[in-house]
């Protein structure tokens, strides 16, 4: 039976979110960024850890293959707004 990573549907939308022990996957539409550390022990919990991570890049993979990818995409920089609850 194949695991789901956690309903994330990749590159779906610029609000999903997962978190992996310390490990944090941001969903994007052009992009999935993963920051933070995770540690893969060989017990029960870094067997699920291993199989979320696995099903999530099974996921990601699987999207990427349903239709043309550019060579390279350009990345553009966040962009600062003022924060509207600022004094």
């Amino acid at each position: 039976m194949k695991k789901k990573a956690a309903n994330v549907v990749p590159f779906a939308n610029e609000t999903d979110s997962l978190s992996i022990g310390e490990l944090t996957v941001e969903n994007r539409v052009d992009r999935i960024s993963l920051y933070g550390s995770i540690d893969i022990t060989r017990d029960k919990e870094g067997l699920a850890y291993a199989e979320t991570l696995q099903a999530l890049f099974n996921d990601i993979i699987a999207k990427m293959k349903e239709g043309d990818l550019p060579d390279k995409i350009s990345i553009k920089p966040a962009e600062n707004i003022a924060n509207p609850f600022a004094d």
